[in-house]
């Protein structure tokens, strides 16, 4: 692999590639969609699925298992690590429901990612910090939380995984920060205290040594259907989605304490959603590819409040004072000085309902508080309801699928999507997961014999050198370490 600075000198020529010297590119010097983005204006221009750079995908053999559970382009290859059922190092089961996921920091040759479990109730994953250790009269606890993962560089292989947080319920997506902890974010605004419980629906600090985890909830950034967040490491503001149909504000939370430290952002903060000025409460259900809006911020007085209606209580306070909303909003990235952010179900059905189509991205300059449409999927094949997202080292978007399958050219299963420079989509990886009870028995795993190409891809992330892409499959619950010539694309 090349060095960091071959790899930043090769992106700065990517980028440099993209612009054409106007004042919007100036603004957005970074982006690496800039030309497509100012080109976008043309009348009739849109995105559209294209072929490849890496080529076409055909199934490859996992280099543990011996099971082809991917389709990959030429020269790629990949290793499974810490499925449901392996054991942790404390010895118990790794829980299922592999979501979010980030890579936290990097020791030498060790790659710590911190995993989300989207679990509701049912068995406490058993980590030293726990958030709500109820017991329903069912015997249920809140199941969700999150488990750290080590990798080696050198042998491409797992080393450990360690319960990191527990009684915590639908962790979905998260962040990254600077510092080197991991955001996870409840999707849920479910209450436990009926059972002697606590309120659910915030987002939790872990910290890459799971024993200093403290399970306190950062309040302050809202109660609601969280998805994923992003840190500005700039200004130490968090930008914040939530997952809530057509009911889903942008939000970003504004810290008291700026030392970007663990825990400081559990001291306290202001939660503020995003405005479009000059319009009361705008709903961006339906954008199309260039479209543009100016923003501006209001406060939301009481983040914690409850929820009215199929409504969380900071989306009612939000929409109160003119908040605009988008369909469903799920993976937020920071990179170079902008927010991408994806609306899994924008544009319309079949039907003609909005918000209730196949995806979107949009792209936030939170310098400038420009919010620019980068992608619109116009069908399932062009991208099939996407929801994590992440920017490669090198400057490329990767969005993971949660539409339940669909069918192209290389057959039907979820799909992992990447973004060329002029806007369009391509298939990078595609679920080729379909387990045998033969399968099941030579690798030696915990699972259940079935097909499953049609469950959600999620938590996609690289390491900083650009190594290695990891990325799970929620169900059976399995984590892969993908690499191989990265170079032949933009990703």
């Amino acid at each position: 692999m090349p060095d960091q600075t071959q790899q930043a000198n090769s992106r700065r020529s990517f980028i440099k590639g993209s612009l054409t010297g106007s004042a919007m590119a100036a603004a957005l010097s970074s982006a690496p969609f800039v030309k497509a983005l100012q080109s976008a204006s043309t009348p009739g221009l849109s995105s559209r699925r294209t072929e490849s750079p890496y080529g076409p995908l055909r199934p490859v053999k996992d280099e543990v298992t011996g099971l082809e559970l991917l389709q990959l382009p030429a020269g790629f290859s990949y290793a499974t690590l810490s499925w449901t059922g392996d054991l942790m190092s404390n010895g118990d089961a790794v829980p299922p429901g592999h979501d979010g996921m980030g890579v936290i920091t990097v020791d030498g040759d060790n790659i710590v990612l911190v995993r989300n479990h989207e679990l509701g109730a049912g068995r406490m994953l058993p980590a030293s910090a726990v958030y709500d250790g109820v017991r329903l009269a069912t015997g249920n606890q809140a199941a969700g939380g999150n488990t750290t993962l080590h990798f080696s560089r050198a042998t491409r292989r797992e080393v450990a995984t360690i319960p990191s947080l527990g009684g915590t319920l639908a962790n979905c997506a998260g962040g990254v920060t600077p510092w080197g902890t991991w955001l996870s974010c409840e999707e849920t605004v479910n209450d436990m205290t009926a059972d002697g419980g606590r309120r659910h629906g915030y987002v939790f600090e872990v910290r890459a040594d799971a024993e200093q985890t403290t399970a306190v909830p950062i309040v302050g950034m809202g109660r609601y259907k969280h998805e994923a967040a992003a840190v500005d490491p700039v200004t130490s503001f968090v930008y914040l989605t939530e997952d809530n149909r057509n009911r889903s504000p942008l939000y970003r939370y504004l810290p008291d304490d700026t030392s970007q430290q663990a825990g400081s952002l559990e001291q306290g903060g202001r939660l503020q959603a995003a405005r479009v000025k000059g319009v009361h409460a705008a709903d961006l259900l339906t954008p199309a590819l260039g479209e543009e809006y100016d923003l501006e911020w209001i406060d939301v007085a009481d983040p914690d409040a409850d929820p009215v209606g199929d409504s969380s209580g900071p989306c009612v306070q939000a929409r109160a004072g003119g908040a605009l909303t988008i369909s469903r909003g799920e993976g937020i990235w920071y990179a170079d000085g902008l927010v991408y952010i994806v609306d899994t179900s924008a544009g319309y059905d079949d039907e003609g309902r909005p918000g209730h189509g196949n995806g979107a991205v949009w792209m936030l300059d939170p310098q400038q508080n420009r919010l620019r449409c980068i992608f619109a999927s116009s069908d399932e094949v062009m991208a099939n309801n996407p929801d994590n997202v992440t920017i490669s080292p090198r400057g490329g978007i990767v969005m993971c699928e949660d539409g339940g399958g669909v069918q192209d050219e290389f057959g039907f299963g979820e799909r992992v999507m990447g973004l060329t420079p002029t806007g369009d989509s391509y298939i990078f990886a595609k679920n080729n997961i379909v387990l045998s009870d033969t399968d099941i028995a030579v690798s030696g795993k915990v699972a259940e014999p079935g097909d499953y190409r049609n469950r959600e891809i999620a938590g996609a992330c690289f390491d900083p050198s650009g190594e290695f892409l990891f990325i799970n499959i929620q169900t059976p619950g399995i984590t892969f370490a993908i690499w191989g010539p990265w170079d032949r694309g933009p990703i």
